[in-house]
């Protein structure tokens, strides 16, 4: 009887370690890894902590759906001194851009948003939009006529970035000028009908549908979903895909007792010593932006990317289709779109396809990172990045406050670490 209490009291202990990670556990040589190479990734991201570069990081690694690498890394806080917690919640920006695009996908499931709609059906502020044709004798700097759209922009332009309504920061021609520079930027400035308002009364950058430029396309998303769904977007996706994934740190603002696991970034870049911003949602914004304006753990994100990866599903729940994933997941672009992922998007995104809020790629080679044809990402401003391989049966999710150049250069420095320790 007391080897059976003593038994249980010890499975009652180990309970909590358990229930934190977000998957089941297995031995990366259970499912085609190396636990040899996978420590690579610390060897590499300890020597930036220590040398400076890294304030901290969170790193988790599944493969067939098992847990093989969960990981901290450095402080929190680089002014403090307090290690960086597994469950540490970070700003993710764009990584925000993906979950909106399921959640209009989950409106199209129910029959309530049609992906070639209008998107003016649904804000009729954006009824009246002209396209801008740039003076070609000055690059456009300076001035630009207006013509009538050959279309009106519609709601898959909106999660391909193939609107015309650009963000401002992205270019430096007359109708960029115009526009604000960003989500975060919009969502501290303006609420939602005044943010629409504006857009309305701007050019597009060019015809709808020509072109993948990145912009506010998310972020309008957003509003349809709240206009459709007659809650905000907030909201919404805690009712259909953060609360059924068990996402349970991953919102719009972070409350006030969890702010102790808020993880901070350097205040001036590392190499260049300039000031770095990192959206701060410890108090609400103007408007809950769908294209970069939530939080979340590197935890949640990993079962978000695994549901995708199960097409639609994660233990027992389905968020959407087996088919809906699968279109979601595929190359958007039609022949002939000028794509100018690597200019205005990620660089690290070159050559890639784009699906519905992802990066999707086409081709084994031409891009310049290890991967499938297949796989699909999309990062955040302020460092974090993750991505999906379904060939490989991969999810994986890095986090950390590290906004500016620095950010594409783990994206470049992970994606390595973790492809090469597959050894199956």
């Amino acid at each position: 009887m007391r080897n059976r209490l003593a038994l249980i009291l010890a499975v009652t202990v180990a309970l909590p370690a358990f229930a934190a990670d977000p998957l089941p556990r297995a031995k990366p040589e259970e499912v085609g890894m190396s636990s040899q190479r996978l420590a690579r990734i610390e060897q590499v991201v300890n020597a930036d902590v220590q040398k400076g570069r890294l304030p901290g990081a969170v790193i988790a690694v599944a493969r067939k759906g098992k847990l093989v690498y969960y990981r901290a890394f450095g402080q929190i806080d680089p002014e403090g001194s307090a290690k960086m917690p597994l469950d540490a919640i970070f700003s993710i920006a764009s990584m925000t851009k993906p979950m909106v695009a399921v959640g209009a996908l989950e409106l199209y499931e129910r029959g309530l948003l049609k992906l070639d709609e209008p998107v003016a059906t649904y804000l009729p502020q954006l009824a009246k939009v002209q396209v801008a044709v740039l003076k070609q004798n000055d690059g456009g700097a300076a001035g630009y006529d207006l013509v009538a759209p050959v279309r009106a922009p519609n709601i898959t332009d909106l999660m391909r970035h193939t609107s015309g309504w650009a963000y401002g920061g992205r270019g430096t021609t007359a109708v960029h000028k115009m526009y604000p520079s960003g989500s975060s930027g919009a969502a501290l400035a303006m609420d939602g009908n005044a943010f629409v308002d504006k857009l309305g009364s701007l050019p597009l950058l060019h015809q709808p549908g020509q072109r993948w430029e990145y912009g506010f396309g998310l972020d309008v998303l957003g509003l349809v979903i709240e206009r459709v769904s007659g809650k905000p977007l907030g909201r919404y996706l805690q009712d259909t895909l953060w609360k059924p994934l068990g996402m349970k740190d991953t919102g719009f603002v972070v409350p006030p007792e969890s702010l102790k696991r808020y993880a901070k970034g350097f205040a001036k870049d590392p190499d260049t010593r300039a000031d770095q911003f990192v959206l701060d949602l410890s108090k609400p914004l103007k408007f809950e932006c769908g294209g970069g304006c939530t939080a979340s753990t590197a935890a949640d994100y990993l079962r978000f990317a695994q549901m995708l990866l199960n097409g639609g599903t994660l233990e027992g729940k389905r968020i959407l289709s087996r088919k809906t994933v699968e279109f979601m997941l595929s190359d958007q672009l039609a022949p002939g779109t000028v794509n100018t992922i690597a200019q205005t998007g990620d660089p690290t995104r070159a050559d890639y396809g784009f699906g519905l809020g992802v990066a999707v790629r086409t081709t084994p080679g031409v891009v310049r990172l290890t991967g499938s044809v297949g796989d699909f990402s999309w990062s955040g401003a302020y460092g974090t990045t993750w991505w999906g391989d379904p060939k490989e049966k991969l999810a994986v999710v890095f986090m950390a406050q590290t906004p500016g150049p620095m950010r594409w250069h783990y994206r470049h420095v992970i994606g390595a670490l973790v492809n090469q320790a597959i050894v199956d």
